[in-house]
């Protein structure tokens, strides 16, 4: 058994009644909408068409959102329902993030992720969704697509269907009948700052570039005439930030075992203090951006074995774990104990540094964020990281700053490719645009490049200790900004 939906844009009139009784069905607050229609317009004067799109949740057999989800609050039913549990959900808004389709939202009363849930109360009673029930054209049909009697299977095994996103893989099971391939891919979408009954938000038009700019032929665009508020970007500077603290922790314990390990750096409290206190900032940071924070313990008990989010939460805790393990050695004068302590501790720094480039990938809605060169792009982050505050903590020793000035090379290398490598789809290729030509070019090429990587460079060719210090600062100030500009980019381009 596996439920699916079928809507028929042929039959499709606009007349919001699916989005009305979805509302009162299921008590959706206002400003959120779990169906929703969305209006596209085609053609010049005198020759136009106005189409409409429903869209919502696809129930995909292979969902994205099921994976990613820390505390098993989204899960696929034995029917094929992606169902949701709000007692459960912690509000990281990972699940946003891995849903190519926008289809879910965070409820302002209950503050977890909510989504369509196909009705499932009244399915399993033998209804039919609400949404299906008050359409006055039966343009939405739910049904048992094994099932090869039901009306469903029937249709989609008789007409030319097409789904959102099938390069995604994640097996839609929502149909559609008739549908101009405008209506349901956003990049073929002109998007003005203001349309039917409302505009967007400045925030979101700002992050996209001006309104009706566009590279693609008139002829292949539709225009948007309605659409429904999202939020133009779940994760914000608290993700970036994290990003960041956690290359500064895994970086400073990297230098200290390495130095002790290869006996050119000092066995002191400095560096693993300053992993350790860094290490607890960025806990807090994840702790502080869930919109359920009271909850945060789920992630250990209730915790979903295939989201990186759990690993993450566990590799942290072993990292914190052994730092503070190197600081009572340090504190007890055992040396022995830190030529012991030394291997494992690197290997957990370099997992803690590492780790976030899993679960970037597990958000699948964000092609931006799917490329290979992530993992490098992150330990190259925690030698910067650590080689800077090695320098600030105890100047410029020859060692340090040959690391440096190699996680320097490494990371601009990096991101130069990421942004300017042939990318997979126009996605990915629009949002690093955004960074390289669009809103962030400044702050890149300005904060990043010529501040955050040449000048540190350039600073670290003498041996001065005031310039050794410029140089951990400029690098530090240099990563920041490129983490966030990294994680704004990868959220600006619209799923819907």
């Amino acid at each position: 058994m596996r439920y699916g939906f079928v809507i028929d844009q042929t039959r499709c009139i606009g007349c919001h009644a699916c989005t009305v009784a979805c509302k009162e069905e299921n008590g959706v607050p206002l400003g959120a909408s779990r169906t929703w229609v969305k209006y596209v317009e085609k053609g010049e004067y005198p020759h136009t068409r106005r189409h409409f799109a429903v869209l919502r949740c696809n129930h995909c057999d292979n969902a994205p959102c099921v994976t990613i989800c820390p505390t098993v609050a989204l899960y696929r039913r034995p029917d094929g329902i992606v169902d949701f549990d709000g007692h459960r959900c912690i509000g990281c808004k990972s699940c946003m993030q891995a849903c190519p389709y926008d289809a879910l939202y965070i409820d302002p009363d209950t503050h977890t992720a909510a989504k369509c849930h196909f009705c499932a109360h009244r399915v399993e009673r033998g209804l039919e969704p609400a949404c299906v029930i008050v359409c006055p054209e039966r343009a939405i049909l739910a049904g048992d697509l094994d099932d090869p009697a039901s009306e469903v299977a029937r249709v989609v095994a008789r007409e030319p269907v097409t789904v959102r996103k099938p390069e995604q893989g994640t097996r839609p099971k929502l149909f559609y009948v008739g549908a101009d391939h405008a209506t349901l891919v956003p990049q073929l979408q002109e998007t003005p700052a203001a349309w039917l009954w409302g505009q967007r938000s400045g925030e979101w038009a700002g992050d996209v570039g001006p309104p009706g700019t566009t590279t693609k032929s008139v002829e292949a665009l539709g225009r948007v005439a309605y659409d429904v508020a999202h939020e133009p970007r779940p994760w914000g500077w608290r993700v970036s930030a994290y990003l960041w603290t956690k290359s500064i922790a895994a970086g400073a314990a990297l230098y200290a075992a390495l130095g002790v390990l290869g006996g050119w750096g000092p066995a002191g409290r400095r560096l693993p203090a300053v992993a350790l206190l860094f290490v607890l900032l960025t806990t807090i940071l994840l702790v502080v951006d869930l919109k359920r924070p009271d909850r945060f313990l789920y992630v250990l008990t209730k915790g979903n074995p295939r989201s990186w989010l759990v690993w993450g939460a566990w590799i942290l805790m072993a990292f914190g774990g052994v730092t503070t393990l190197w600081l009572a050695a340090v504190a007890g004068g055992g040396g022995a104990a830190l030529g012991v302590l030394a291997g494992p501790w690197i290997a957990l720094a370099l997992a803690a540094a590492g780790y976030s480039a899993f679960l970037f990938a597990q958000a699948e809605g964000r092609d931006f964020w799917q490329s290979p060169l992530v993992l490098p792009h992150l330990l190259a982050a925690a030698i910067v990281a650590g080689g800077a505050v090695a320098l600030l903590a105890h100047g410029p020793s020859r060692p340090v700053r040959g690391l440096l000035l190699l996680g320097l090379g490494a990371h601009l290398l990096l991101i130069l490719a990421e942004l300017f490598v042939h990318h997979p789809n126009l996605d990915a290729a629009a949002a690093a645009r955004l960074v390289t030509g669009g809103p962030w070019r400044g702050r890149f090429w300005g904060g990043v490049v010529v501040g955050g990587t040449l000048l540190p460079g350039l600073c670290l060719l003498s041996a001065s200790p005031l310039l050794g210090g410029l140089a951990g600062l400029l690098a530090l100030t240099g990563l920041y900004l490129y983490e966030d500009v990294w994680v704004r980019a990868g959220q600006a381009v619209p799923l819907s």
